[in-house]
């Protein structure tokens, strides 16, 4: 099964609860290679690992860097947002690098990790307010749009299914009563 399919059959699943769900339901999805990556420069993919990995570090699983997050939210952006959540997503990485720099006087780029931990904290409680009070018609705050790429992007990578989750290759045998004991992974499967 290809990545695009799975990511479809995901939001059907989860009743797509994605920004940019309704473009998954109708399978609206570009696939033109052309499109791909088309406004996204490197230094932009290198910025959006950041803040996947500032959102799902390293620890004893690998983090949203290494199951290239920043990539796959270029694709998704290019491919599946409408281009107003497009125009959205892109301003938002501007205004989150001039917030960091009016916050904590340096950029995103070259904040510490602890630093930039503790300005995306606040950037996410800004954002669940914002969603608390938005219209519907009102467009999604950027940051919900990069936290939600960052865990559908790495939840649904082979190393965020294999390492960071629990995960046993389909088919396999079914097993409706599995215990549970504190502290064990989430199925990917």
């Amino acid at each position: 099964m290809e990545r695009r399919e799975l990511i479809k059959r995901i939001a059907l699943l989860t009743g797509g609860a994605f920004v940019g769900a309704e473009l998954f339901m109708s399978g609206g999805c570009n696939s033109a290679a052309d499109t791909v990556g088309a406004a996204f420069t490197p230094e932009h993919i290198a910025f959006l690992d950041e803040v996947a990995e500032t959102i799902l570090p390293a620890t004893g699983s690998p983090g949203a860097k290494a199951a290239k997050v920043g990539q796959f939210m270029t694709v998704m952006v290019n491919d599946c947002y409408e281009e107003k959540d497009q125009k959205v997503f892109k301003e938002g990485m501007t205004k989150l690098d001039e917030a960091c720099n009016k916050v904590q006087g340096v950029g995103f780029m070259k904040a510490t990790p602890e630093q930039r931990t503790t300005f995306l904290t606040a950037l996410d409680k800004e954002a669940k307010e914002y969603a608390g009070k938005k219209k519907p018609e009102e467009p999604a705050h950027y940051f919900t749009m990069m936290k939600q790429l960052t865990l559908m992007g790495f939840f649904t990578s082979k190393e965020g299914a294999t390492q960071a989750l629990r995960y046993v290759a389909v088919p396999g045998r079914y097993d409706g009563c599995v215990d549970y004991k504190k502290g064990d992974k989430a199925w990917a499967s």
